[in-house]
């Protein structure tokens, strides 16, 4: 039974069988309904003609939903005790993601960020009070420091993000670009002396399963586009390519990402920093696929007013940022030889290629990214010292 109140002091590192927890499930899962209304409104704006803003607009949704998963996810991995304070706290940081979900909309549309904000003050508000309880509960003065330094830093941040509600419109990114980069310091100055215990086999399910539900939610939102190109459009001739590349992609981006062993990339806080902040394009990269799925069905069926070739780059280009993305973080680290490293770079150009077939792009696109997999798979059965990791 889950007591009241424990004292909320770092977890081992090195603790056997560390898994996922129901409510972290759960996190991610109200999570993905923010990273669902920012895809929807991508599809609208980029459907309409608006791609420009469109992709600027969900680039900083999207990095706000997740920085807020990523802070969560990272913090827990390391003084989670799941006690009631503990699973209350992340319940109010659920309901300021819902808070921020609601206000998709009306940034997109509207470039109001007032509510997303206000879902951000509810978030980091509850982030902070954890980062200070587990301050109170440390006994070396080093890491009681190091939690402090983590609250004070949200905090302040939050306030900078203040100035995105009252500058004008043109330079709200730029606003954004120098707040993005104070928060990504944050965790840099406040482990400089002593680090958190985040727990590498953990911390690699917890970006496996967000991988797998935003993947889950591109399809989902793929599958929605099909139906509705179906069945209000009688258009199943011209959607069926488009759904079947779809399903390639995505399945081959589930294979690639899980194909070798993100754990083992985890050994230091440098390489931990670079990989959970390179994920960023690998999340928003999955996510967009889905949306790009939707823009292709919209304009094969004469309901999104843009051209075939940027309708085919919707599904191109996000397909190749996630390949390239994957390859650099990880996947290049277990390849042996000229021929396993050249596999997804060369698969990545092809699939940008394919954006120039006309109607079959994204079904050629789909046979890609099949063959990329199949690709790796002869290789790797062919050579098995792929399955260590390469020296660093």
């Amino acid at each position: 039974m889950t007591q009241p109140l424990l004292p909320l002091t770092a977890r081992s590192r090195d603790e056997a069988h560390r898994a996922a927890t129901p409510l972290e499930l759960f996190f991610d899962l109200c999570f993905v309904v923010a990273v669902a209304q920012a895809g929807a409104e991508l599809v609208h704006a980029v459907a309409e003609g608006h791609a420009g803003t469109g992709i600027l607009n969900y680039a900083m949704v999207f990095w706000a939903i997740w920085w807020a998963w990523m802070n969560f996810t990272w913090f827990a991995s390391a003084y989670d005790n799941d006690d009631v304070l503990y699973r209350v706290v992340t319940l109010v940081q659920i309901a300021g993601v819902l808070i921020l979900a609601a206000g998709v909309s009306r940034a997109f549309e509207d470039h109001d960020f007032l509510v997303v904000y206000i879902g951000y003050v509810v978030m980091r508000l509850a982030l902070s009070s954890q980062w200070l309880r587990a301050a109170h509960h440390a006994t070396d003065p080093g890491e009681r420091t190091m939690c402090r330094r983590y609250a004070a830093g949200v905090m302040a941040c939050q306030v900078g993000w203040l100035a995105l509600l009252f500058v004008p419109e043109d330079v709200r990114p730029w606003v954004f670009l120098v707040m993005a980069l104070a928060e990504m310091a944050v965790p840099v100055y406040a482990e400089k002396d002593v680090t958190t215990q985040w727990h590498p086999h953990h911390i690699a399910e917890r970006y496996g399963l967000f991988t797998i539900i935003v993947l889950g939610e591109t399809i989902a939102a793929a599958t929605v586009a099909v139906k509705s190109g179906v069945t209000e459009n009688d258009a199943l001739g011209e959607v069926l390519p488009i759904a079947a590349g779809g399903l390639l992609i995505v399945f081959a981006a589930w294979w690639i990402y899980f194909v070798v062993p993100a754990h083992d990339r985890l050994t230091s806080n440098r390489q931990s920093f670079l990989w959970g902040y390179g994920h960023y394009l690998i999340f928003a990269s999955a996510a967009a696929i889905g949306a790009g799925i939707e823009i292709a069905v919209e304009q094969a069926v004469g309901k999104a007013h843009i051209t075939t070739l940027a309708a085919a780059s919707a599904v191109t280009i996000p397909t190749a940022v996630f390949l390239m993305s994957v390859w650099l973080l990880h996947a290049r680290y277990f390849k042996v030889g000229l021929a396993q490293q050249a596999v997804l770079p060369v698969a990545s150009l092809a699939i940008l290629m394919c954006s120039f077939a006309g109607h079959w792009a994204v079904f050629a696109a789909g046979l890609v990214a099949a063959a990329t997999v199949a690709v790796g798979v002869t290789l790797t059965a062919t050579n098995p010292a792929t399955r260590r990791p390469r020296a660093t």
